[in-house]
Formats: structure tokens, sequence, C-alpha cells
């Protein structure tokens, strides 16, 4: 059985490492290279770094702070944010980064997605989706979640996996910041209509809900920001945990 990963995401703006709840009241949580450097340390499977305003204000994501990022971690990262074609991909991937993870760049242009499936590979392709539930449907927000579209969520993630998306970066919008636990629901039916990979993002706020989210949803990994930031979750406690509770975890 796959271990399954405990990822910190970094959300960063201006050069340093920003947490709101539900994508607004944005507030200072550090600087993302020595961030980067002590989840390393603590045990964390992966990072993922979003640049969150990057899309939103046109502009690319920082390839020094990659470099930097890359010195130090012995561990895959993620980066996304402005991506918008193979060029910026390819940018991010000579300076350091495993993957990219792209979103409203997707939405707007399908094709992005086969295109970097067929220069980098499918493992290299993170889809990254942002999600809120409105009218009784699930529905695709973009532009760091400030633009709604009409496409349902389940819809668009069975295209991008047809498309070659490697890996689901699920946001629920909803939950996001809350601490009130992941969205296993909606996590466990995109998971079972889809062969690849999902992470599961928004909502962490004890050990317990990565558990849950594991058990209930079966997800591959759990992503979360503010608890590990600020030190309410240590890594190493919650992989002991979830290990207590059988779910294969690499210590």
């Amino acid at each position: 059985m796959l271990s399954k990963r405990i990822i910190p995401c970094l959300d960063v703006k201006d050069g340093r490492t920003v947490k709101g709840v539900n994508f607004v009241d944005l507030r200072d949580a550090g600087d993302p290279v020595e961030l980067a450097g002590q989840y390393a340390q603590q045990g964390a499977d992966e990072l993922v770094f979003l640049d969150i305003t990057a899309t939103h204000e046109r502009r690319k994501t920082m390839i020094e702070m990659v470099k930097s990022v890359a010195r130090q971690l012995n561990i895959p990262f993620t980066i996304g944010g402005g991506i918008t074609e193979i060029a910026d991909a390819e940018a991010l991937l000579n300076a350091g980064a495993d993957k990219i993870s792209i979103n409203s760049a997707a939405v707007r242009n399908p094709k992005l997605i086969e295109e970097l499936a067929k220069a980098f590979g499918v493992q290299f392709v993170v889809l990254a989706v942002d999600t809120k539930f409105i009218d009784g449907k699930n529905r695709v927000h973009l532009n760091g979640g400030r633009l709604i579209t009409e496409l349902e969520t389940e819809t668009w993630i069975k295209q991008a996996e047809d498309l070659g998306a490697g890996e689901i970066l699920l946001t629920s919008m909803d939950h996001d910041g809350t601490k009130a636990g992941f969205d296993c629901g909606l996590l466990s039916k995109v998971n079972q209509m889809i062969n690849i990979p999902i992470i599961a993002s928004g909502g962490a706020g004890s050990m317990q809900h990565f558990t849950e989210v594991f058990q209930k949803a079966n997800v591959d990994a759990a992503l979360a920001a503010s608890v590990f930031h600020y030190g309410e979750i240590l890594i190493p406690d919650l992989k002991q945990e979830l290990k207590r509770n059988n779910i294969p975890v690499r210590i």
C-alpha cells in the first residue's frame, strides 16, 4: 500500500508566506525559503508553493525563490501561479521545481494540460481546482477564488484527467482556513471518478481531520497551511497519530 503524503502549502505573496480564511484576510506567516527547510527537516513528504497573486496581477512566478528552495530541499516540491505556457513551466523546472501546478490558465486553455503533459510527462502536471458549493453545484473558481465560472467541478476534473493531468489538488473554498475539517464528501466522490492521485486541501484544523480524510475519502495526500505555519500541528506528531490509526506514512 502506498504511503499517504503530508504536504505543507506555502501561499506566497510579494516574497512572503501568507495565510487567510476563505481566501481573504491574509496575514504574514514567514519567509518561504526558511519555512521550506524547516518542513523538510520535520518530515514533510512534499511541499507546494502557490504564488497566489501571480495570475491576478499577470505576474510570473518567482524563479529566484524556486532556485533558493531547490538548493535547500531534499524533498519534491510543486510551484503554481501565473503559469500560462510551456516556457513558464520550463523555466520553473530548470530552476529546480519537481512539478508545476496550473489552475486558471488551464480552464481558459484546456489544451495547456495536454501540451505540458506531452512536453514534460503527466507526473509533472498538477491541476489545482478551487471549488465552492453554489446553488446545489460544486463550481470551479479562478484567479485565487475571485472569479466564479459555470464549470462544474466534477466535470472539469474528469476532463483534465483525460487531457493528461497527473494529479489533482482539490481545495474546498467553503472549508479553507476554517479548521473545521476537509470536505470528505466531495473528495470521496471525485476520488471514485478518477484514476489519478488527489491532494485534499482546505479545512485542516486537527490531527483527527487528517485521519478522517484518509479513512473516509481515501485521498493520496493531505495538504494544509496555517496549522503547520503557526506550529499548531507538528508533522512528526501527525505522522505518529496517522500510524496509530493504521494509515501508512513515511516516518
